[in-house]
């Protein structure tokens, strides 16, 4: 009726709207660490080795999180799920803003990765109920811009923090990167649990797949509408997935990109000199920013050209990946190119650099996301993006943008320029996968979709 119709598009639109605002708020208390580290290391003495265990224990516990509550997600209201991990984020935040030994900061940070890995698996339980197989990678690349918004975000709302503090009189101003977006954070997650709803059937409406009579996407069994059993849920649906294993090792790397650029950016800027700190925070900001179109266009040109497929699109992106990154690199080589004054071309080139990387490394790991939502149930969703954000924040963040940026960022005849190696290396490796799986997903899909047309 062309009541539902409009109750539906209402939803449809306040869900998309809540989703990527309540995952940004993860952000506010997720990624200022990495903002912080600089005032960290110069005012409280914390050595890099210190920063780099808090970023490492930090993705390794929230890669086990995301994958255990992914699981644990499937099976609760995710407007309840999502708000409680954020609150308790929040508070890890203020804990940590209040601490001064290493120990506390330390299991603060820790605690903090645990409740992160509430955010991701409730959002994409909620987009799988809302959104039909159709239309999901267009609409949940706009969902991912919730990485950014919240990222892009963060470092203007550190930036005001610390002329709070400064105002105030506190002169550790690391302090106000935590306990400021804290604070925004908590007050918002109000907002997010009066506003955010689970799926159709909680609103009165009928599922997402009866209304846009959708039936592309992989049906659970019969008798396991509600909840797979466990041992299927494992044995079926994940460990003799083929394709969700591959993209789970494309995510890997991915991740390592994505985490070892952004992690590290302020570091790097300090190291060689090439920006002030207010100027590292603009590029900062950029980075995450051009995320925003980059992922929108990412899914656009996916639903638009390749019927949702993912792979064709990765792998276009990755191309685009190397090039900002090498570009990055050897961002002193090509100011040359230019001429002017060396340090303002050098600082453009930078900027330049960091905006195209931002804008194409979002978009795999936004469509990786959706592959791995696309090749399960709905009511597996949850536990198939844990699965993937597993291998990406264990092995890719933690093991990878942590501790191997570390360690050879930190050596002394390695360097930032071995860094760099390893970023190209992967990003080449990312794009071999991602080129792999582009026959394997369309055969699969031809497949789904030829018995949706016998239904």
């Amino acid at each position: 009726t062309d009541q539902q119709v409009k109750r539906f598009k209402y939803w449809e639109f306040r869900t998309m709207a809540m989703c990527i605002f309540g995952y940004a708020l993860f952000y506010f208390v997720r990624k200022n660490l990495s903002i912080a580290m600089p005032y960290l290391n110069e005012e409280m003495g914390i050595s890099k080795s210190d920063l780099g265990l808090f970023l490492t224990l930090h993705g390794l516990i929230y890669g086990l999180s995301k994958f255990f509550n992914g699981i644990w997600g499937d099976r609760s209201n995710a407007r309840y799920f999502l708000v409680t991990g954020l609150v308790f984020c929040g508070i890890c935040n203020l804990l940590f803003g209040f601490s001064s030994s290493v120990l506390a900061l330390g299991i603060f940070w820790v605690l903090n990765g645990w409740f992160q890995g509430m955010g991701w698996p409730p959002c994409g339980r909620v987009m799988t109920h809302w959104f039909s197989q159709n239309e999901r990678s267009f609409k949940m690349s706009v969902w991912n811009t919730s990485h950014n918004v919240g990222g892009g975000s963060l470092a203007l709302l550190v930036s005001a923090g610390i002329a709070l503090f400064a105002a105030a009189g506190i002169t550790e101003s690391w302090r106000a990167a935590f306990i400021f977006p804290a604070a925004v954070a908590l007050l918002l997650a109000l907002f997010c649990w009066w506003t955010l709803r689970d799926t159709p059937e909680s609103c009165g409406l009928p599922p997402i797949e009866e209304y846009r009579h959708d039936y592309s996407g992989r049906a659970a069994a019969k008798g396991e509408e509600d909840k797979i059993p466990f041992r299927r849920l494992f044995v079926d649906y994940v460990f003799r997935n083929r394709l969700l294993w591959m993209i789970a090792i494309a995510n890997v790397f991915v991740y390592f990109v994505r985490y070892g650029i952004s992690d590290w950016f302020p570091t790097y800027m300090h190291d060689m000199q090439i920006m002030s700190q207010n100027q590292s925070r603009v590029a900062f900001s950029l980075f995450e920013y051009a995320g925003i179109p980059g992922t929108i266009v990412c899914g656009w040109i996916s639903s638009r050209f390749f019927n949702g497929r993912c792979a064709p699109v990765n792998v276009i992106y990755m191309v685009l990946v190397i090039i900002g990154v090498v570009t990055y690199w050897q961002s002193a080589a090509v100011a040359s190119l230019f001429g002017g004054d060396p340090d303002t071309t050098r600082r453009i080139v930078v900027y330049t650099a960091l905006a195209l990387t931002g804008f194409a490394v979002y978009g795999p790991i936004a469509l990786i996301g959706i592959q791995a939502l696309s090749f399960v149930p709905k009511n597996a969703a949850g536990t198939a993006a844990g699965f993937v954000g597993l291998f990406g924040y264990l092995l890719g963040d933690a093991l990878l943008s942590k501790i191997v940026v570390g360690q050879i960022a930190g050596h002394s005849s390695l360097g930032w320029n071995a860094t760099f190696w390893l970023f190209t290396a992967a990003c080449i490796i990312a794009t071999l996968i991602c080129a792999v799986t582009w026959k394997k997903e369309l055969d699969t899909m031809r497949e789904r979709l030829k018995k949706a047309a016998q239904k």
